[in-house]
Order: structure tokens, then sequence, then C-alpha cells
């Protein structure tokens, strides 16, 4: 099959554009020409790594740490930064004060910008007004809420505190929202009274409330206020006069935050992270997005899935500028915020690309500005992504994607572009600065190029959780791993493609794999070929087994314009000529949507479960 896989480098790097890098600037100093040497020495000698690049970040100590790493409980119960005493939070306030910390799209059209003293201060608001409350060290404040500039400094003003914030995305229903209230042990919560979504009004503040949250916290106008439950608050009645707050010193091991892993069927994993996390967060985006002092970073999101946190950690900490956009961002407005913004690195994740190709609302702007963009999320399509790679460009002109891998559980990314090397759309051209991984197949070795496997993680690695607070930690990611060279393995469940040295495709989870009449099938690779046909939007792929046994049977579950029949077929062909022609499609399921997570993946398991459950009413294989 012939494809833009195999075709030359779709962007590769000019020798002006590496040597600008900071990536470069610690080849050089480390006196390594490639980025294999680079990442090699950052996992050989993980001390010297980390000890540099926290001097690089500027992280700001009360008490200097007296180890970086103490691994003598072994691999999986590290601990970073040992001796040390400091706030996070503290290292988000660098540089100068009348710098911009957010630019921000208000829903009235207003472009306004935050300086790092009024974030400071605005923060410092919070911290004392969530002293008034009673909270203290320790204690959980829950956010529900979309990414705006207020979220940013309550989450901040938290953290100064010294407590932890709960993350929930907003798109959580009633039940899930008091799950998460109930696990983080939330004593308060800070939510809107409405969400802009499409165009529409949706009520957040009702929908928390059905929860029944403790105190809550709400953002909206001077009619909304008059409308709140006795013992509420509105943000400006919430905040304190006092823009003075004294931030506690904490452990590095406290805790910050409370983000919760993908659940469908059970309580989502409750992963704490802690002051050392943001370091990892910040040092990807140092290293890999290539974040400089005076950037704006942009990147679609809230603080209910970890892409949140990380864009505050990564932006601030790297004395960049957040940009903040109040609205969707598949719709021109958020196109042209890019472009007034002065937008340096676009985050994205793959279907706010598809929609901008569908809905035609991207192109005829200027992102001149643009050095690169990062996807992260989902499986990206290959032929969408090359076309993003020239979208409001000057003819000739590319920009780099930086493909972004990892998880919750992982404080940032294992898998990561790098700009010193060339690269193709919807492939990784290396490892993550500190984090090592092998791809290991069936049997337990090492995948060799042209083949997939399970990737396993490097244990120890600053940003790896050591706890969960509702699950056994070593027991989920550590027990029955295989060893590999002497090294401590961590599972971590994604499906990943070995297309030769240093080149790598996601494959989705490990779990959305099927073995199609003998032949094992990613459902990454079957959702790319179907989803380039004209009138797909968007497409899921997934086996499922016959009640009585036997070898799975391939389902596709489809966002398009034709019917299911005519799908079938179009589908059908697509996989023959282009994938297997071995693989048969046993059926389509045309829907509106796809069910996914907070953050973005694809509820495979859901559709499963769906599939077989139609098949049991209806008592015959399949809808």
């Amino acid at each position: 099959m012939k494809s833009i896989d195999d075709a030359a480098a779709a962007w590769t790097p000019t020798e002006e554009s590496i040597e600008a890098t900071n990536l470069y600037a610690l080849m050089r100093e480390q006196g390594m020409k490639t980025f294999p040497e680079i990442h090699g020495w950052s996992v050989q000698d993980p001390i010297a790594f980390w000890d540099r690049t926290i001097r690089t970040l500027g992280v700001v100590f009360r008490k200097p740490y007296s180890r970086i790493l103490d691994s003598a409980g072994g691999a999986s119960r590290a601990r970073w930064l040992e001796g040390a005493e400091l706030n996070i939070a503290e290292s988000c306030f660098q540089g100068a004060g009348d710098r911009a910390a957010i630019v921000t799209k208000r829903l009235d059209g207003r472009i306004e910008t935050i300086t790092v003293d009024a974030l400071d201060g605005l923060s410092n608001r919070v911290a004392n007004g969530l002293s008034a409350l009673g909270l203290g060290k320790g204690d959980a404040v829950a956010v529900d809420s979309s990414m705006t500039a207020e979220a940013v400094a309550l989450y901040l003003g938290a953290l100064k505190m010294g407590g932890v914030v709960v993350s929930i995305p907003d798109s959580c229903p009633p039940a899930e929202i008091a799950k998460r209230l109930r696990i983080g042990e939330a004593k308060a919560v800070f939510t809107q009274f409405e969400l802009a979504r499409g165009g529409k009004r949706l009520p957040m503040y009702e929908k928390v409330l059905q929860a029944e949250p403790p105190t809550t916290i709400v953002l909206g106008d001077r009619e909304s206020e008059l409308r709140l439950r006795n013992g509420d608050l509105a943000w400006e009645r919430f905040l304190s006069a006092s823009e003075r707050f004294e931030s506690l010193s904490c452990s590095p091991h406290d805790a910050i935050n409370i983000l919760f892993s993908s659940g469908t069927t059970r309580d989502p994993k409750a992963v704490p992270w802690d002051h050392t996390t943001p370091i990892k967060s910040a040092a990807d985006a140092l290293y890999h997005h290539d974040v400089r002092p005076g950037d704006v970073v942009c990147w679609p999101t809230n603080l209910g899935w970890m892409m949140g946190p990380w864009l505050i950690f990564a932006s601030l900490m790297n004395r960049a500028t957040i940009a903040l956009y109040e609205g969707s961002p598949i719709e021109r407005g958020f196109c042209e915020f890019v472009q007034d913004a002065g937008v340096t690195m676009l985050g994205l994740v793959p279907s706010i690309v598809k929609g901008w190709r569908n809905a035609s609302c991207a192109e005829g702007l200027d992102w001149s500005r643009v050095r690169a963009f990062s996807s992260s999320g989902e499986a990206s399509n290959a032929h969408d992504y090359h076309w993003l790679m020239h979208l409001n460009q000057r003819e000739g002109v590319t920009k780099p994607i930086v493909e972004y891998c990892g998880g919750t559980e992982v404080g940032g990314g294992y898998l990561s572009n790098n700009l010193v090397t060339p690269q193709q759309p919807s492939e990784f051209n290396g490892k993550t600065m500190g984090c090592d991984f092998v791809v290991l197949d069936d049997q337990g070795r090492p995948c060799p190029p042209a083949e997939s496997g399970e990737v396993f993680l490097v244990a120890p690695a600053l940003g790896l959780s050591t706890r969960l607070l509702n699950g056994d930690n070593e027991a989920i990611y550590f027990n029955d791993c295989p060893r590999w060279a002497g090294k401590t393995l961590r599972r971590h469940g994604d499906q990943i493609r070995v297309l030769g040295e240093h080149r790598y495709q996601s494959e989705g989870r490990a779990d959305n794999t099927m073995n199609l009449g003998g032949i094992k099938a990613s459902s990454a690779e079957i959702e790319r070929v179907v989803s380039d046909l004209p009138g797909v939007s968007e497409a899921a792929a997934i086996g499922v087994p016959p009640a009585t046994g036997g070898p799975d049977r391939l389902v596709i579950y489809a966002v398009a314009v034709d019917d299911a029949d005519r799908l079938k077929a179009a589908f059908q062909k697509a996989i023959k000529e282009r994938l297997n022609p071995l693989f048969h499609l046993h059926a389509v399921v045309r829907v509106e949507a796809l069910p996914r997570t907070a953050s973005n993946k694809v509820m495979h398991r859901t559709l499963r479960s769906q599939f077989q459950a139609s098949e049991e009413e209806s008592g015959r294989d399949g809808p």
C-alpha cells in the first residue's frame, strides 16, 4: 500500500531551525549531534539530566533537594527531589511581571490580556478566599469548568494554599460528578453558571447541583447570582480583596491534583499528581514542543483531563503565554483567534482538524507565527495532518506537528516528535527525553520494524504515578510485567507499531486490537483507511466475538453521510485494497456521534457492549 507514510519526509528541519531549538542547546552543551544520542544520555544518566532540566526551568525551591532520585524502595516506588521543599505554583510566576501570562478571547468577542503580576494577584485572592472558607493544606477543591482565565487562577490559588485540585471534565453527567467529588473528598467546587457550546448556553451549575456538591463557587453574571443555592458564592463575592498571600511550603510528594483515567464500567482510577509532576510536563514542552520565553501556547482543553494542567505548567514554567478561547475550536472565531493572538504552538486533537476540513472554517488566515502544531488524545489521520502542515502558510512553507502520546499516569508523554529530526504526518520520530520504553510482541520479545506490540515503560521515570487513591498502583502497572535488559517495566496499555529505527505509529489501546481470520489488527489502522473516504467524518472499528464463540467479527461505527449499506460496500473495498483482502467486514452502524471520554478518546468498549446488546435484543448476529 502506497501512502504518505512511504513518501519522503513531509517536514525536514533546516540547520537554522535546529540550532534555534531548546533541544539543540542541550545537545551542544553535552557535545552530542543527534537526537538518539541526547535521548540515550537522558535515560542513562537521569540524575544529571533532571538536575540540568530543573535549573533550565528555574524551578523555585524553599529548600533544595538533597537527592534527585531515591529508588531504594524499588523502581515502582521511586521518590524524586528528596529533601526538598517547594510549592510548584511559585515556578509559574517567573520573569517580568508585566509580560502576558494569559491572552483570552471572551464570549462577547473581547480579547483580554492578563499579566503575570495580575494572575499572581488574582490567584492570591483565590487562596485567601479558600482560606476564608476554612480550607487549608491538603484540602481538595473540585474544578468543573471550561478552560477560562478564572479557572487557571483558581487552580494556581488552590496550589498556593497547599490544596489539591480535583479535576472534573465539564462534559460529565451528575452521577460522574458525584463519583469524582466522593473519591477526591472535595470540600468545595468551582464551576460556571452556564457553558457555551456550539452557539448554545448549557446549564452547568444546575447540573453540578444534581451531584449534591459541597460549597460551590460560581462564575456567572449578576442575574445568575440571584439564583444560587443558599451557602454558594458568586465568583466576585468569593474572591478576597487582598492580593497578598504567602504560598505554603510543601513536600515534593504532596498531592496537587487528582485526575481521573477513563472509566466506562467502574470507578475511574484516581491519579494524584504531586509537586514533581509539573516538571515533567514543562520539560516535555521545553524539549519537544520547543516552547520558549515569549511564546503563545494554545491548546483547546479543560482542567478535567491532563492537558488542562499540562497547558498551565508547560506554558507558564517556560515563561510563555497561555491562549484561551471561550467557545468551540471548530468555528471561524477560534481560527481567527489563533491569528490575532499570535499563537506560536497550537495543540489539537485529530477530530478538530477533521472538523475544520469538513466545515471549511480555517482557511484564508495568517498563521505564519505558528512554529509547530501538536496533537494528542487519539491516533491521527495522515492525510488530515498533511493538510494541516500547510494550513495558512505561505506557498512552499510546511510546519511540523509534534505528535504527543502519554497519559495521566505519565504526567506528560513517553512518545513524541522532536524538532531536530525529519518527520511524517501521524508518525513519531522518537521517545520523550528522560523516558524510555520497549515495544513487545505476544511472546515478550522486542518488535522488529513493521510489527506492532504493546508498549512497556521503563521505570523509574519522573512523572510516572507511584500511587492511586482508589487502586493498587503496583498491581495495576507492574504485576506480571516482563523484564527487559535487566530493567523494570511498567504496563501502559498502548499498542504501538515499530516503523523503523526511532520511528513509531500509535495504534490506540492494546485492548483495541482484534483477531480477524487469524490476523491481528488494530482499530486504529482500520479507522485510518475508512476515515479517508468521502463523506466520512469519523469512524470506530471494533472486533466483536459471536455469542457462540469464534473469531472476532469486524464492525465499524461511522459518522457519515451515506446509509449503512453503501458505507459497508465502500469500507469493504477500501479495506481490501489498502489493508488486507482477508479482512471481512461484518457490519456497519451509522451514528450521529461516537461516544468519547473526557480526554476525547473514542469509547470502543462502550460500542462493543452496545453492539452485543443489540444482538441479544434482536436474537441475531448484529443490527
